[in-house]
């Protein structure tokens, strides 16, 4: 998946506790095998070489994602979209051999492929279809937050009352510490993404943050976040962080994106419509805008 998945769970002891964290590694490599691009054979790439040619066939977990997926965007107004896959490298390469910007008319021809309304399912027959050619579909923005949640899940089934799946960030809490405490979170200081700026305690709950410190660009002096605005194919400003607390890792995960993507505002005004979901967002100039019902230490 391209991310660092550290485990944590609490056991009788250490033999224990191993076999349960394997449980965890295992159910993280199975999701993997499903969702990457990374195989010419997963079912990811199956449904992106049938774009514009017919529906592929996929598991009814696979097939429930993407409904799900689809139901994020239309609640984001398609600020999330993982049909944002046609956005290809030569248009957007984090590393150090870009010096420049795109040009906003090249950004704008190459996201018309970028539409969730053009990925058709059919529930019957559990069948995935983009409707147009070159069309294709990635789990970047969720895939990570799905299989720290299926982690737990695994683990709970397996009696596991508490732990933490930390997928490069994106972590999942649940249960108290050993000593009867919740469990203590740092929220990332995005001009120190090594050290906190705020302190959260939590159990049965799921925080994700989105970053322009993750990954970028430096052009001219400024810093160009991986974050791209689906609509212009060009990566957001305004915003360094964005953290978003809620009870599902998958659901967290999702939304870091795209409130980044709609900005302050709009971004807030969403989180504050939806229960259970809770949002920090840190803009360039530091100033730090909570959702409500959120307490910062």
């Amino acid at each position: 998946m391209g991310n660092n998945f550290t485990i944590t769970v609490v056991a009788q002891n250490e033999k224990i506790g191993n076999e349960n964290i394997q449980l965890a590694i295992e159910e993280i490599r199975r999701i993997e095998k499903l969702l990457t691009t990374y195989k010419e054979d997963s079912q990811t790439n199956l449904i992106n070489q049938n774009a514009g040619i017919g529906p592929v066939k996929v598991d009814a977990e696979v097939f429930n994602l993407i409904e799900r997926c689809l139901g994020i965007s239309r609640i984001t107004q398609g600020a999330f979209d993982i049909s944002y896959g046609s956005i290809d490298k030569s248009l957007w390469n984090f590393d150090q051999s870009m010096t420049r910007l795109p040009d906003a008319e090249t950004a704008l021809k190459m996201v018309h492929l970028i539409d969730y309304r053009n990925i058709i399912l059919d529930k019957d027959n559990t069948t995935v279809f983009l409707k147009e050619k070159g069309m294709r579909i990635g789990f970047g923005g969720i895939g990570k937050g799905y299989a720290a949640e299926m982690a737990k899940q695994t683990l709970l089934e397996n009696h596991v009352e508490s732990g933490i799946i930390n997928a490069s960030g994106d972590l999942s809490a649940w249960g108290m510490q050993p000593n009867g405490k919740k469990w203590t979170i740092g929220v990332a200081d995005p001009d120190a993404p090594n050290a906190a700026f705020s302190y959260m305690e939590i159990s049965n709950k799921a925080v994700a943050t989105s970053g322009n410190y993750e990954k970028f660009v430096t052009i001219q002096g400024k810093k160009y976040s991986h974050t791209i605005d689906p609509k212009t194919g060009l990566p957001i400003t305004g915003i360094k962080s964005v953290t978003i607390i809620a009870s599902n890792a998958e659901f967290a995960d999702a939304m870091a994106t795209p409130i980044a993507v709609m900005g302050i505002k709009a971004g807030l005004y969403l989180i504050d419509q939806i229960p259970d979901l809770y949002c920090i967002i840190i803009d360039d100039n530091n100033k730090i805008y909570t959702s409500k019902n959120i307490n910062l230490k």
